[in-house]
């Protein structure tokens, strides 16, 4: 095989990312924090919504960057694109921020005082509270919804201690407790890998094959779509460089991005019903994932990414088999963890070459 089509195995190019914060390798010691065990709401839960504000005191410069950005922007915009309102039409979707299967990926959701709406129009009268949409993709779209992790998160060991004069042993338990409750921490990148392939291979069914959807992101690929445009990493510098991310830590994202892309291409994939745009889309989807990590694992020579590709061999990519396609997309789940956790960039140096270049970056 030439190197040419080698490199096109491993990566394409790809469409709008969701906001990835990605900070040091070094600077957390990440292979030190195992969060292994750890689950969570794999959707944004409303009532634990706070807000970008919540956010911005100690993140200004985040959040300037994500105004410039097409997550920021799809709260005002989306409502008004051709494809959407063709796709509403198609569904009978009233109004894209309420009642809708637009919510759970292109906004982000707040529970406030009022009569309880939900993500598909269902109210509550018994229920004092609504649900509305705040903003577009937005901080704890791609972090968790920071009610419960909100005040650890900003902890760093008592008054007058700064981020900058934290202690090691508890900036890892800081993160590590961060994590227990609920936040994608960049410290592991396979917890913000999983946010973005959660809506990148839009797992309705009845959007992609009634409301007529693409189905999915095809081309998405999570360093060069998370490296250009969407990019914050200010944490690391004096609050105003936005740095870029050491060779090692892009390596580490390169496979976590391909082990999340099977992860979820088998989660939509277990939605399928019927064979028609979704179902074979997403089966197709799930087979180039894994054959794309095969490919990297010839160079790699990884346990755990072998492990992965078992759990990927032992189900069968056929209609209406959820349960043992979702069981395996939460092995390979907790297999991302590990392999984030606890393998150094210093040891996939073999797939260096594969890491799209800074001229690749959206």
């Amino acid at each position: 095989m030439s190197n040419l089509n080698h490199r096109r195995r491993f990566f394409v190019g790809g469409t709008l990312v969701l906001i990835l914060a990605t900070f040091g390798a070094n600077a957390f010691e990440s292979n030190q924090i195992d969060p292994r065990n750890v689950t969570w709401d794999f959707n944004v839960a409303p009532s634990k919504v706070l807000g970008v504000e919540s956010c911005e005191k100690c993140h200004s410069s985040e959040i300037q960057v994500w105004k410039q950005t097409p997550h920021h922007d799809t709260f005002l915009t989306l409502h008004r694109k051709k494809e959407a309102l063709q796709i509403a039409s198609r569904l009978g979707i009233q109004s894209y921020k309420t009642d809708s299967n637009c919510v759970q990926c292109h906004y982000t959701m707040k529970e406030v005082g009022g009569l309880a709406i939900s993500t598909r129009g269902e109210s509550d009268v018994n229920s004092t509270h609504a649900v509305e949409a705040i903003s577009g993709v937005s901080c704890e779209s791609c972090h968790g919804p920071s009610k419960d992790w909100l005040t650890t998160h900003n902890d760093y060991g008592g008054a007058g201690v700064t981020r900058q004069s934290e202690s090691k042993d508890h900036r890892r338990s800081r993160l590590s407790q961060s994590i227990k409750l609920g936040m994608r921490n960049p410290v592991n990148l396979y917890l913000v890998a999983q946010s973005c392939y959660r809506c990148h291979t839009v797992p309705d069914e009845e959007l992609v094959n009634k409301g007529g959807h693409n189905p999915g992101s095809l081309d998405f690929e999570l360093v060069s779509w998370s490296q250009g445009l969407v990019r914050h990493n200010f944490v690391r510098t004096d609050g105003k460089q936005n740095a870029e991310n050491s060779p090692e830590r892009l390596r580490v994202m390169f496979v976590a991005g391909m082990i999340a892309d099977l992860e979820y291409s088998l989660r939509a994939t277990s939605a399928a019903t019927e064979k028609a745009m979704f179902g074979v889309t997403s089966a197709k989807r799930t087979v180039r994932a894994a054959e794309r990590l095969k490919s990297a694992q010839s160079k790699l020579n990884q346990p755990l990414l072998d492990e992965v590709l078992m759990v990927y061999a032992s189900v069968k990519l056929k209609l209406n088999n959820r349960d043992p396609l979702t069981e395996a997309a939460d092995q390979i789940h907790q297999l991302g963890l590990r392999f984030a956790a606890t393998i150094p960039g210093e040891d996939l140096s073999a797939i260096a070459g594969y890491i799209p270049a800074k001229d690749k970056w959206k």
